[in-house]
């Protein structure tokens, strides 16, 4: 199986269906997108004790004056060593919602960058007898070099292909229909089959 020529333009619009985009337009949604899907993961669970949770006693450690030292009013002090945290992180939602026309916009401008940029390869059905990684990068022979990042984008996972493809560090793969701006934009180079391709026009035409 060779990788040798990129999907060409004209072959992308064809498949997908849809002009692919070649200025700026899209940029801001794609931003936003990425964005919005990285917060989204955020677990905001940090959390700080202020001075009024702190354990600690309430007591004036020393009397006001006549002692040598700074006045003082209470132990639990944000400026003492175990005290209080002045304005620290508190559990919070970070999540951002999107709409649909705006991921749809995002999905065809990281497609469209990507393809042309050249970086996008068409490939066959790929099937495994075997859930062995060895024959998955033997399949895929001239696609995965050293360090290089891979997504594959197929129109279907079965069992054998996802037990394979989990043990790569460098091998991302994902059915058409689930496939995001953010894959698309994280990894070297984007495997995808004729039938994930149909799987993504359809997405871009709704």
């Amino acid at each position: 199986m060779s990788f040798s020529s990129p999907l060409s333009t004209k072959d992308a619009a064809s498949k997908l269906k849809v002009d692919l985009i070649e200025n700026g337009i899209g940029t801001q949604a794609l931003h936003e997108t990425v964005v919005a899907m990285r917060a989204n993961r955020r677990a905001g669970t940090h959390s700080t004790k202020t001075k009024a949770t702190v354990a600690g006693s309430g007591k004036k450690p020393w009397r006001q004056k006549g002692t040598g030292n700074a006045r003082s009013g209470y132990k639990s002090s944000p400026v003492w060593s175990g005290g209080g945290v002045v304005f620290g992180p508190h559990p919070r939602d970070y999540s951002k919602k999107t709409n649909k026309a705006v991921k749809q916009l995002a999905l065809r401008k990281a497609i469209s960058s990507r393809i042309n940029a050249g970086e996008v390869f068409l490939i066959e059905p790929i099937t495994l007898a075997k859930p062995k990684t060895k024959d998955l990068v033997a399949k895929l022979k001239g696609g995965l070099e050293k360090k290089t990042t891979a997504l594959l984008v197929i129109e279907e996972l079965d069992n054998n292909l996802y037990l394979a493809s989990r043990n790569h560090p460098h091998l991302i793969t994902v059915t058409g229909d689930q496939v995001n701006a953010e894959q698309v934009l994280l990894c070297d180079k984007i495997f995808i089959t004729d039938g994930a391709l149909g799987k993504i026009s359809a997405r871009l035409q709704k």
